[in-house]
């Protein structure tokens, strides 16, 4: 019975996936005729071709990418910390990376001019780990990972407002866009960036899948999985390198995102009713894509022209989520 409805909800996940792609190409605030948009996407040339081809596959194709990424990178950083609070947004690592790229851009701007795809996730890569080494750091001070927590989304705070400040008072013409990213947007993408993003996104999937294993014995424990051989000290390692690799991906091309990290791998446990990471991890990266994917189309055509950050559309969806996992940790259930 599991088996068939881990078959029947990936199948779902696919579906919703695919489904999610062509409304976000097909829709938005331009009115494209059905016939126009499916022969630009096949490679016809018409009116449509510009808008679809530069502006809407690229950004649907990140918002795929990216939301699958970031709700990765919440599950191990779940996994490493044994909480299904913690995520890259709420710890402060967003934030933390947020606040490297801006200081990168900004001081670079006058030197080297606009910064190469991979200068600008080693830069939010750097941001990650510096936030999530002072999360550790504090972690071995703290019994209660509810102090933890507090502390994470203090760190974020903090690193935000020096962000803010640093935005707010910048000169020059590509520093002032920054304020857009700043707050989240999937807008802006090309497929350059589509290409970079595939590349850093699938090697931390890829790494993923590779510990998956030792990851689904050190969810019963340090110790078992110490007497099955399991080497702890680099699998911590590992879990960290790729979690902020691939928040850092999302930092780097599309700021700060919102509640992803946390409320998604608790859906899907909810839906797949296991946590066992060879399960987990595609489930997680397909529910993270339908996730961004629906509130990128939510925030760019609600109240079109206007649209909104998407941080704030994934908070109203994700922040429920949230409230409900803690009332059940309350309770006892998680």
């Amino acid at each position: 019975m599991t088996k068939t409805r881990s078959v029947v909800m990936f199948i779902a996940l696919l579906t919703g996936v695919l489904m999610l792609f062509f409304a976000n190409v097909f829709v938005g605030s331009a009115d494209i005729p059905l016939r126009e948009a499916f022969g630009a996407v096949f490679g016809a040339e018409n009116s449509a071709s510009d808008i679809l081809r530069k502006i809407r596959i690229p950004r649907a194709l990140a918002a795929m990418l990216l939301g699958g990424a970031l709700s990765l990178s919440g599950y191990l950083l779940q996994t490493f910390f044994h909480n299904p609070i913690a995520g890259p947004f709420v710890l402060g690592v967003s934030s933390g990376a947020k606040l490297v790229v801006a200081v990168t851009m900004i001081f670079s701007a006058g030197f080297f001019g606009s910064l190469s795809s991979a200068v600008m996730i080693l830069s939010a890569f750097i941001g990650s780990m510096l936030s999530l080494g002072f999360v550790l750091l504090v972690s071995r001070k703290l019994k209660q990972m509810s102090m933890l927590v507090v502390c994470g989304v203090m760190t974020g705070y903090i690193c935000s407002a020096v962000t803010d400040f640093l935005v707010t008072f910048a000169d020059d013409s590509d520093i002032v866009n920054l304020h857009d990213w700043s707050m989240g947007t999937f807008s802006g993408m090309n497929m350059d960036n589509v290409r970079v993003i595939f590349v850093f996104v699938l090697a931390g999937v890829a790494g993923a899948f590779l510990i998956s294993k030792p990851v689904g014995a050190y969810m019963l424990g340090e110790s078992y999985a110490g007497s099955m051989g399991v080497n702890i000290k680099l699998l911590k390692v590992l879990l960290i390198v790729l979690s902020g690799l691939l928040s850092a991906a999302v930092t780097a091309f599309a700021g700060p995102v919102s509640f992803v990290g946390i409320a998604v791998p608790h859906i899907i446990r909810v839906l797949f009713r296991t946590s066992k990471p060879l399960l987990m991890i595609p489930a997680c990266f397909l529910g993270g894509s339908i996730f961004c994917m629906l509130c990128d189309m939510i925030a760019r055509t609600v109240f079109a022209p206007t649209e909104l950050s998407i941080s704030t559309v994934t908070a109203v969806f994700g922040a429920p989520v949230v409230i409900l996992i803690m009332l059940k940790r309350k309770r006892g259930e998680i």
